[in-house]
């Protein structure tokens, strides 16, 4: 592989690794630093900046994975391998750590309804708590997927800054009305057991019918799971309205980015999408505050600086850039869904500490990281492997023309999350 392509997944790798590392710190000052934690929180939300830089890599870079492969089918295949493998092994420990006494998951529907929504990866968007408490941007990861299907399939899918500009003034207008419906609303009106199976329906007949068959049935399926992906952001999430749609907004102008670098989109389109989500999601925040000053600045302070990081990986991509962080950032998905695991046990045996414990807080590092290596090792790469077969073997949908070089899009595909 050239020096331009590897850095091409190296800034990527990076970014992965700073998003990670602040959501677990975040996560384990609640446990470790509770003191300083209670001081930052305020003026920076570091949850919030962590997974909307993760929001903005995947923007970036899932679009081009399904436009390389050409293929709906290779692409669910291999966001299946992707991350389910890793997400039953965690899933699984936080049940046996349930089972052990150690820790009690939350109440909620019966376990089958639990079960069926935790399966289809919209738990978080169909009233349903998630059994660990970083599961909920997975939620909208698998939203976000569906919507890019659904573009890609009505061939929509190169207008990713008017998507995104669309969803962020959707998310002002929400906020100016006094932020929208309720969380959960969709559940509260139907019934979550009602809600989840008939969500968990609409997805397989989706994703089977866009996968397979003639075209017409194509189109159907990929529209099917795009309006049942907006249904749900819109109207059944578990954070305010006009943050779902922000969070949307935020992973299109990912999009958005990654079609002015390679010619798809003017850059204008692009800078001008990146001004109104910006102003949008801003004004959001400041006009929904719950009415503390300070939440709302840790919030828009976060997510300023959540998009000046993205904005400066994306500058420095062809820079020489240390391995270090860049191995980090690949096992990221590891470590972002493992520590609470960790956390969890934690929290169920020694406890909470009522002061600051740094050294708790290093110790804590040195088990997860080299544990992430492992699951990386012989759980997520094999995954990535199988996933990258059906592709191979599929055949390719013929693309509209564009600037873009098929070395971009071979490169992007190395990056995926």
């Amino acid at each position: 592989m050239d020096g331009t392509r590897r850095s091409r997944l190296d800034w990527l790798d990076v970014l992965r690794a700073v998003a990670a590392l602040v959501v677990v710190f975040d996560h384990a000052s609640a446990t470790f630093l509770p003191e300083f934690r209670r001081e930052l929180m305020p003026n920076f939300n570091t949850s919030r900046y962590g997974i909307t830089v993760f929001f903005l890599v995947s923007g970036y870079i899932i679009p081009a994975s399904l436009e390389r492969r050409g293929c709906v089918r290779g692409f669910w295949t291999g966001r299946i391998l992707r991350l389910y493998p890793l997400w039953a092994l965690a899933v699984g420990a936080v049940l046996v750590l349930d089972l052990a006494g150690v820790t009690r998951t939350r109440g909620g529907p019966s376990a089958v309804a639990v079960a069926v929504a935790h399966l289809t990866l919209l738990q978080e968007l169909l009233g349903t708590p998630g059994l660990l408490l970083v599961l909920w941007t997975l939620s909208y990861e698998m939203a976000f997927y569906l919507l890019v299907v659904a573009l890609f399939t009505l061939r929509r899918h190169r207008r990713s800054a008017t998507v995104a500009v669309t969803l962020a003034v959707g998310a002002a207008l929400g906020a100016l009305t006094g932020g929208g419906l309720p969380v959960s609303a969709l559940a509260g009106l139907v019934g979550t057991g009602p809600l989840i199976a008939a969500a968990a329906a609409v997805l397989a007949v989706s994703v089977c019918a866009a996968s397979a068959g003639p075209p017409a049935l194509r189109v159907a399926g990929g529209v099917l799971g795009g309006l049942l992906a907006l249904a749900l952001v819109a109207f059944d999430s578990t954070v305010p309205q006009w943050e779902s749609l922000v969070i949307l907004a935020v992973m299109f102008l990912g999009t958005a980015v990654h079609r002015a670098e390679h010619g798809q989109s003017s850059r204008r389109a692009a800078v001008c999408a990146a001004a109104v989500v910006v102003l949008c999601a801003v004004g959001s925040a400041w006009w929904y505050g719950d009415g503390h000053y300070f939440t709302r600045r840790g919030w828009i302070t976060a997510f300023l600086l959540a998009l000046l990081t993205f904005a400066a990986g994306f500058a420095a991509r062809r820079r020489r850039i240390l391995r270090g962080p860049a191995a980090l950032g690949v096992i990221s998905y590891s470590v972002y869904l493992l520590h609470p695991v960790l956390l969890t046990a934690v929290d169920g045996t020694i406890g909470r500490q009522r002061r600051d414990e740094p050294l708790l807080l290093v110790a804590f590092l040195a088990v997860l990281l080299p544990l992430c290596a492992l699951t990386y090792r012989w759980i997520e790469a094999p995954g990535q492997a199988w996933g990258r077969r059906p592709a191979r073997r599929a055949p390719a949908v013929p693309q509209p023309p564009g600037r873009a070089s098929d070395s971009h899009s071979r490169s992007s595909s190395r990056s995926e999350r």
